[in-house]
Protein backbone atom coordinates (compact mmCIF):
# COMPACT_ATOMS: atom_id res chain seq x y z
CA UNK A 1 0.00 0.00 0.00
CA UNK A 2 1.46 3.49 -0.85
CA UNK A 3 2.88 5.45 2.11
CA UNK A 4 1.07 8.09 3.33
CA UNK A 5 2.55 11.68 4.10
CA UNK A 6 2.14 13.93 6.83
CA UNK A 7 4.17 17.13 8.11
CA UNK A 8 4.43 17.00 11.42
CA UNK A 9 5.69 20.23 13.64
CA UNK A 10 5.96 21.51 16.81
CA UNK A 11 4.72 24.99 17.65
CA UNK A 12 5.49 27.93 20.21
CA UNK A 13 2.16 28.26 21.93
CA UNK A 14 -0.27 25.54 23.04
CA UNK A 15 -3.75 26.46 23.79
CA UNK A 16 -5.97 23.12 23.69
CA UNK A 17 -5.55 19.78 23.65
CA UNK A 18 -7.42 19.03 20.37
CA UNK A 19 -7.01 15.80 17.97
CA UNK A 20 -9.16 16.62 15.10
CA UNK A 21 -7.77 13.23 13.62
CA UNK A 22 -7.89 10.57 16.82
CA UNK A 23 -8.97 7.15 15.93
CA UNK A 24 -8.38 7.91 12.19
CA UNK A 25 -5.54 5.81 10.15
CA UNK A 26 -5.09 8.71 7.61
CA UNK A 27 -3.51 10.66 11.08
CA UNK A 28 -0.18 9.89 12.09
CA UNK A 29 -0.42 11.41 15.62
CA UNK A 30 -3.91 11.58 16.13
CA UNK A 31 -4.27 7.82 17.43
CA UNK A 32 -1.06 7.92 19.48
CA UNK A 33 -1.78 9.64 23.55
CA UNK A 34 0.42 8.32 25.26
CA UNK A 35 3.94 10.59 26.28
CA UNK A 36 6.86 8.89 27.87
CA UNK A 37 9.75 10.94 29.32
CA UNK A 38 12.52 8.91 26.83
CA UNK A 39 16.00 10.02 28.86
CA UNK A 40 17.83 12.90 30.24
CA UNK A 41 19.90 14.52 27.56
CA UNK A 42 22.13 16.40 30.17
CA UNK A 43 25.92 14.78 29.76
CA UNK A 44 28.39 14.42 32.35
CA UNK A 45 29.55 18.34 31.75
CA UNK A 46 26.30 19.76 32.08
CA UNK A 47 25.24 20.94 28.69
CA UNK A 48 21.31 21.71 28.53
CA UNK A 49 18.89 23.33 26.11
CA UNK A 50 18.71 20.21 24.14
CA UNK A 51 17.76 21.06 20.45
CA UNK A 52 18.34 18.87 17.19
CA UNK A 53 17.01 15.25 17.33
CA UNK A 54 18.41 12.58 14.73
CA UNK A 55 17.20 8.76 14.35
CA UNK A 56 20.43 6.67 13.28
CA UNK A 57 19.74 5.19 9.93
CA UNK A 58 22.09 2.26 10.21
CA UNK A 59 24.89 0.57 12.19
CA UNK A 60 28.05 2.39 11.99
CA UNK A 61 31.04 2.96 14.40
CA UNK A 62 29.92 4.22 17.67
CA UNK A 63 26.46 5.03 15.79
CA UNK A 64 23.66 2.32 16.24
CA UNK A 65 20.25 2.15 13.93
CA UNK A 66 17.17 3.52 15.75
CA UNK A 67 19.41 5.05 18.10
CA UNK A 68 18.47 9.19 18.70
CA UNK A 69 21.14 11.62 18.89
CA UNK A 70 20.40 15.00 20.54
CA UNK A 71 22.35 18.22 20.34
CA UNK A 72 22.57 20.39 23.29
CA UNK A 73 22.41 24.13 22.76
CA UNK A 74 23.83 25.88 26.14
CA UNK A 75 26.48 24.94 28.66
CA UNK A 76 25.90 24.25 32.20
CA UNK A 77 26.16 28.06 33.36
CA UNK A 78 22.89 27.74 31.10
CA UNK A 79 24.71 30.27 28.22
CA UNK A 80 22.89 30.21 25.10
CA UNK A 81 25.10 29.36 22.05
CA UNK A 82 27.64 27.34 23.96
CA UNK A 83 26.71 23.96 23.92
CA UNK A 84 29.49 21.39 23.09
CA UNK A 85 27.86 17.90 23.17
CA UNK A 86 25.93 15.63 21.42
CA UNK A 87 24.49 12.47 23.48
CA UNK A 88 23.22 8.74 21.61
CA UNK A 89 19.94 7.44 23.95
CA UNK A 90 18.89 4.03 23.00
CA UNK A 91 15.48 3.87 22.30
CA UNK A 92 14.76 0.57 24.47
CA UNK A 93 15.92 1.39 28.13
CA UNK A 94 16.15 5.40 27.10
CA UNK A 95 20.34 4.99 28.64
CA UNK A 96 22.19 7.60 26.96
CA UNK A 97 25.90 8.00 26.59
CA UNK A 98 27.85 11.22 25.63
CA UNK A 99 28.71 10.54 21.75
CA UNK A 100 31.05 13.69 21.13
CA UNK A 101 31.93 16.72 22.58
CA UNK A 102 33.45 19.45 20.56
CA UNK A 103 36.04 21.54 21.17
CA UNK A 104 36.12 24.52 20.01
CA UNK A 105 39.87 25.38 19.53
CA UNK A 106 40.82 21.62 18.05
CA UNK A 107 38.65 22.08 14.59
CA UNK A 108 40.13 21.23 11.85
CA UNK A 109 39.10 24.07 9.66
CA UNK A 110 37.41 27.79 10.31
CA UNK A 111 33.69 27.66 12.32
CA UNK A 112 33.29 31.82 12.85
CA UNK A 113 32.79 32.19 16.36
CA UNK A 114 33.34 28.62 18.08
CA UNK A 115 30.54 26.13 18.73
CA UNK A 116 27.24 26.33 19.79
CA UNK A 117 25.41 23.44 19.16
CA UNK A 118 21.78 24.28 16.93
CA UNK A 119 18.70 21.86 16.24
CA UNK A 120 20.54 21.56 12.82
CA UNK A 121 21.58 17.65 13.02
CA UNK A 122 21.61 14.69 10.94
CA UNK A 123 22.81 11.45 10.31
CA UNK A 124 23.57 10.38 6.84
CA UNK A 125 24.15 6.61 5.77
CA UNK A 126 27.27 6.43 5.62
CA UNK A 127 27.67 7.14 9.17
CA UNK A 128 28.60 11.13 8.89
CA UNK A 129 26.93 12.92 11.69
CA UNK A 130 26.40 16.97 10.73
CA UNK A 131 25.34 19.49 12.98
CA UNK A 132 24.76 23.05 12.70
CA UNK A 133 27.00 25.53 14.86
CA UNK A 134 25.51 28.97 16.17
CA UNK A 135 27.91 30.52 18.60
CA UNK A 136 27.87 32.93 21.05
CA UNK A 137 30.83 33.75 24.05
CA UNK A 138 28.28 35.00 26.74
CA UNK A 139 24.53 33.47 25.71
CA UNK A 140 23.68 36.96 24.11
CA UNK A 141 22.58 37.66 20.56
CA UNK A 142 25.13 40.42 20.48
CA UNK A 143 27.94 38.37 20.65
CA UNK A 144 26.73 35.56 18.10
CA UNK A 145 28.85 34.62 15.21
CA UNK A 146 28.02 33.07 11.58
CA UNK A 147 29.01 29.58 13.31
CA UNK A 148 29.60 26.77 10.25
CA UNK A 149 28.63 23.03 9.66
CA UNK A 150 30.35 20.60 11.68
CA UNK A 151 31.41 17.00 10.17
CA UNK A 152 31.79 14.05 12.47
CA UNK A 153 32.92 10.30 12.08
CA UNK A 154 31.17 7.36 13.46
CA UNK A 155 33.40 7.65 16.20
CA UNK A 156 32.32 11.00 17.37
CA UNK A 157 35.42 12.86 16.06
CA UNK A 158 34.97 16.51 13.53
CA UNK A 159 36.93 15.94 10.67
CA UNK A 160 35.72 18.58 8.74
CA UNK A 161 34.17 22.28 8.64
CA UNK A 162 31.86 23.95 6.52
CA UNK A 163 31.62 27.51 5.98
CA UNK A 164 30.74 30.16 4.19
CA UNK A 165 29.38 34.23 3.70
CA UNK A 166 25.92 31.82 2.64
CA UNK A 167 25.99 30.09 6.31
CA UNK A 168 25.13 32.68 8.52
CA UNK A 169 23.73 31.12 11.76
CA UNK A 170 22.87 28.00 10.86
CA UNK A 171 19.82 26.61 12.11
CA UNK A 172 18.06 23.23 11.79
CA UNK A 173 18.14 21.41 8.80
CA UNK A 174 17.73 18.29 7.15
CA UNK A 175 18.78 16.10 3.92
CA UNK A 176 17.98 14.28 0.85
CA UNK A 177 20.66 11.07 1.67
CA UNK A 178 21.31 8.80 -1.88
CA UNK A 179 24.16 6.81 0.48
CA UNK A 180 27.12 8.44 -2.31
CA UNK A 181 25.41 11.98 -2.29
CA UNK A 182 23.44 14.17 -0.40
CA UNK A 183 21.97 17.46 -0.51
CA UNK A 184 22.04 19.10 2.90
CA UNK A 185 19.05 22.13 3.32
CA UNK A 186 19.86 24.52 5.74
CA UNK A 187 18.33 27.35 7.75
CA UNK A 188 20.36 30.25 8.48
CA UNK A 189 18.58 33.35 11.00
CA UNK A 190 21.68 35.37 11.25
CA UNK A 191 21.64 37.65 8.31
CA UNK A 192 20.94 41.00 9.18
CA UNK A 193 19.53 40.23 13.01
CA UNK A 194 22.30 41.19 15.60
CA UNK A 195 22.30 44.66 13.33
CA UNK A 196 18.62 44.98 13.46
CA UNK A 197 18.93 44.99 17.28
CA UNK A 198 15.69 43.28 17.92
CA UNK A 199 14.18 44.23 15.18
CA UNK A 200 12.68 41.73 12.56
CA UNK A 201 14.31 41.85 8.94
CA UNK A 202 12.95 39.38 6.19
CA UNK A 203 16.56 38.19 5.32
CA UNK A 204 16.18 34.56 6.09
CA UNK A 205 17.38 32.19 3.97
CA UNK A 206 17.11 28.20 3.10
CA UNK A 207 20.63 27.18 1.64
CA UNK A 208 21.39 23.92 0.05
CA UNK A 209 24.83 22.40 -0.19
CA UNK A 210 25.39 19.18 -2.63
CA UNK A 211 27.55 16.76 -1.49
CA UNK A 212 29.97 13.71 -2.69
CA UNK A 213 30.79 10.47 -0.44
CA UNK A 214 32.69 8.06 -2.06
CA UNK A 215 35.66 5.81 -0.26
CA UNK A 216 34.98 6.30 3.25
CA UNK A 217 36.38 9.72 2.97
CA UNK A 218 34.55 12.77 4.37
CA UNK A 219 31.84 14.30 2.30
CA UNK A 220 32.74 16.80 -0.59
CA UNK A 221 30.84 19.56 -1.32
CA UNK A 222 30.02 19.92 -5.03
CA UNK A 223 27.75 23.14 -4.90
CA UNK A 224 25.46 25.34 -2.98
CA UNK A 225 22.36 26.89 -3.92
CA UNK A 226 20.39 29.48 -1.97
CA UNK A 227 17.21 28.02 -2.82
CA UNK A 228 14.82 30.23 -0.64
CA UNK A 229 15.07 33.84 0.78
CA UNK A 230 13.22 36.37 2.53
CA UNK A 231 11.87 34.37 5.89
CA UNK A 232 11.69 36.65 8.99
CA UNK A 233 14.00 36.79 11.81
CA UNK A 234 15.03 38.70 14.81
CA UNK A 235 16.85 38.65 17.66
CA UNK A 236 15.67 37.14 20.71
CA UNK A 237 16.74 37.33 24.97
CA UNK A 238 14.62 34.59 25.55
CA UNK A 239 15.49 32.41 22.46
CA UNK A 240 18.76 34.05 21.66
CA UNK A 241 17.57 34.10 17.84
CA UNK A 242 13.84 33.84 16.27
CA UNK A 243 13.94 32.67 12.33
CA UNK A 244 12.93 30.44 10.06
CA UNK A 245 13.54 26.49 11.91
CA UNK A 246 12.06 23.40 11.26
CA UNK A 247 12.61 21.52 7.70
CA UNK A 248 11.42 18.41 6.10
CA UNK A 249 11.60 16.96 2.58
CA UNK A 250 8.57 15.68 1.41
CA UNK A 251 8.74 12.45 -1.31
CA UNK A 252 7.42 14.93 -4.29
CA UNK A 253 10.60 16.84 -3.88
CA UNK A 254 8.94 19.89 -1.80
CA UNK A 255 10.70 21.51 1.11
CA UNK A 256 8.44 22.47 3.74
CA UNK A 257 10.04 24.88 6.06
CA UNK A 258 8.61 26.21 9.78
CA UNK A 259 8.74 30.24 9.40
CA UNK A 260 8.34 30.56 12.79
CA UNK A 261 7.70 34.60 12.91
CA UNK A 262 5.52 34.01 9.44
CA UNK A 263 3.45 31.73 11.72
CA UNK A 264 3.29 29.40 8.93
CA UNK A 265 4.36 26.36 7.01
CA UNK A 266 6.05 27.34 3.96
CA UNK A 267 6.56 25.53 1.30
CA UNK A 268 9.85 24.90 -1.73
CA UNK A 269 9.09 22.75 -4.64
CA UNK A 270 11.64 21.27 -6.65
CA UNK A 271 13.82 21.84 -3.56
CA UNK A 272 16.41 19.62 -4.58
CA UNK A 273 17.00 20.46 -8.15
CA UNK A 274 16.54 24.30 -8.15
CA UNK A 275 19.60 26.12 -9.82
CA UNK A 276 18.48 29.71 -8.46
CA UNK A 277 16.15 30.64 -5.60
CA UNK A 278 12.86 29.26 -5.91
CA UNK A 279 9.42 30.96 -5.21
CA UNK A 280 8.14 30.48 -1.18
CA UNK A 281 4.47 29.68 -0.78
CA UNK A 282 2.46 29.10 2.04
CA UNK A 283 1.03 25.36 2.69
CA UNK A 284 -0.91 26.57 5.73
CA UNK A 285 -0.76 29.44 8.31
CA UNK A 286 -2.52 30.37 11.75
CA UNK A 287 -5.09 27.06 12.98
CA UNK A 288 -2.96 25.34 16.11
CA UNK A 289 0.40 27.17 14.91
CA UNK A 290 1.32 29.63 16.46
CA UNK A 291 5.63 30.08 15.90
CA UNK A 292 6.26 26.54 14.82
CA UNK A 293 9.71 25.20 15.17
CA UNK A 294 10.29 21.65 15.16
CA UNK A 295 8.96 19.94 11.93
CA UNK A 296 9.50 16.25 10.15
CA UNK A 297 8.11 14.47 7.64
CA UNK A 298 5.94 11.24 8.61
CA UNK A 299 5.66 8.52 6.10
CA UNK A 300 3.53 5.72 7.20
CA UNK A 301 1.60 2.88 5.75
CA UNK A 302 -1.95 1.98 6.81
CA UNK A 303 -1.84 -1.37 9.04
CA UNK A 304 12.60 28.04 23.32
CA UNK A 305 9.33 26.81 23.44
CA UNK A 306 6.04 25.38 22.04
CA UNK A 307 3.32 23.00 23.26
CA UNK A 308 1.47 21.65 20.66
CA UNK A 309 2.10 19.02 18.03
CA UNK A 310 0.32 20.10 14.89
CA UNK A 311 -0.01 17.46 11.60
CA UNK A 312 -0.88 19.04 8.24
CA UNK A 313 -1.07 17.25 5.05
CA UNK A 314 1.06 17.89 1.73
CA UNK A 315 -2.58 19.62 0.60
CA UNK A 316 -2.57 21.97 3.68
CA UNK A 317 -5.16 20.72 5.88
CA UNK A 318 -4.19 20.45 9.85
CA UNK A 319 -5.41 17.27 11.11
CA UNK A 320 -4.50 16.73 14.42
CA UNK A 321 -3.35 19.24 16.72
CA UNK A 322 -2.33 17.76 20.24
CA UNK A 323 -0.81 19.44 23.36
CA UNK A 324 2.38 17.75 24.55
CA UNK A 325 4.41 19.63 27.11
CA UNK A 326 3.04 17.97 30.18
CA UNK A 327 5.45 19.81 32.08
CA UNK A 328 4.57 22.91 31.86
CA UNK A 329 1.03 24.81 30.98
CA UNK A 330 -0.55 26.08 28.05
CA UNK A 331 1.51 28.87 26.22
CA UNK A 332 4.58 28.25 27.94
CA UNK A 333 5.43 24.95 26.23
CA UNK A 334 9.94 24.06 25.76
CA UNK A 335 9.17 21.53 22.82
CA UNK A 336 11.93 21.91 19.74
CA UNK A 337 13.41 19.36 17.75
CA UNK A 338 11.49 16.33 16.96
CA UNK A 339 11.61 13.03 14.68
CA UNK A 340 10.29 10.63 13.33
CA UNK A 341 10.34 6.88 15.31
CA UNK A 342 12.03 4.26 13.77
CA UNK A 343 9.53 2.08 11.65
CA UNK A 344 7.18 5.27 12.15
CA UNK A 345 6.59 3.98 15.74
CA UNK A 346 6.02 7.30 16.93
CA UNK A 347 7.59 10.79 17.64
CA UNK A 348 11.03 11.70 19.67
CA UNK A 349 10.67 15.30 20.64
CA UNK A 350 12.93 17.34 23.37
CA UNK A 351 12.05 19.02 26.12
CA UNK A 352 14.26 21.86 26.96
CA UNK A 353 12.36 22.54 29.88
CA UNK A 354 13.15 19.38 31.60
CA UNK A 355 16.13 18.61 29.31
CA UNK A 356 14.64 15.25 28.50
CA UNK A 357 14.04 13.23 25.21
CA UNK A 358 10.27 12.36 25.15
CA UNK A 359 8.26 10.12 23.00
CA UNK A 360 4.76 10.45 21.62
CA UNK A 361 3.74 7.27 20.65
Amino acid sequence: MKPISSIVVCAFMATSLYSAGHGDATSFIGPRNKIKGHASTVPSNGDVNPHGVAVVPQESGDLHQGHVLVSNFNNSMNFQGTGTTIVEISPGDGSTKLFAHIDATKLPGPCPGGVGLTTALVVLQSGWVIVGSLPTSDGMAATAKAGCLLVLNNKGAVVETISSDEINGPWDMTALDKGTTASLFVTNVLNGTVAAGGGTVTMGTVLRIDLSITGGKPPQETGRTIIGSGFPERTDPMALVIGPTGVGLGADGTLYVADTLGNRIAAISNAATLTSGGTVTTLIGGGGLTGPLGLAIAEWKHSHREGNMVETTPKGVQVTVKFVDLNGPPGAGDLFGLAIRANAAGVYFVNDGTNTLDLLH
